[in-house]
C-alpha cells in the first residue's frame, strides 16, 4: 500500500493535480506491481515560496515549478524497480501535464508491513 504525497506550486488548472496523481499511480501499478485499486494520495498545492529548494542540485537545474513526490511503501523492491519507477513517473509527468523532468523530485520511504493500519485500529498486514 503506497501512500503518495505530492506537493506542487498552485496553478489555475484544477485538472493538473488530478493528472499528477493519475500519472504517479499508473507508474506504481506498472513498475512496482501495486494493485490498481490501491490508490491513497494526498495532493497539496502551495503558494510561491512555500516549496523551498535550491536553484540547482547535483547538476540538475530546478525552476519554481518543481513538483515533490514522496511515496511511502513496503520494503522489498529492487533498485531496478525503483529506477524504473523514477523514469516512468518522469516520462508520464513530462508527457501528460507537462512537468519538466528536471523539476520532478521523488523520495521513497520504505516501511515494514506491520506499520500500516487500514482502519478499525488493526494492523491488517502484521503476522
Amino acid at each position: 500500500m503506497p501512500l503518495v504525497r505530492i506537493s506542487h506550486p498552485r496553478r489555475d488548472d484544477p485538472a493538473f493535480a488530478t493528472a499528477l496523481g493519475d500519472a504517479v499511480h499508473r507508474a506504481l501499478v506498472e513498475s512496482m506491481n501495486v494493485p490498481a485499486d490501491d490508490k491513497f494520495q494526498i495532493i497539496t498545492t502551495h503558494d510561491a515560496g512555500q516549496i523551498v529548494h535550491p536553484p540547482a542540485y547535483l547538476g540538475i537545474a530546478h525552476t519554481d515549478a518543481v513538483v515533490i513526490i514522496q511515496i511511502t511503501l513496503n520494503t522489498g523492491r529492487t533498485v531496478e524497480q525503483k529506477r524504473a519507477l523514477y523514469a516512468q513517473i518522469a516520462d508520464l509527468l513530462a508527457d501528460g501535464p507537462g512537468v519538466p523532468r528536471s523539476d520532478i523530485i521523488i523520495s521513497l520511504v520504505e516501511v515494514v508491513k506491520e506499520n500500516w493500519s487500514f482502519g478499525d485500529g488493526i494492523a491488517q498486514y502484521a503476522t
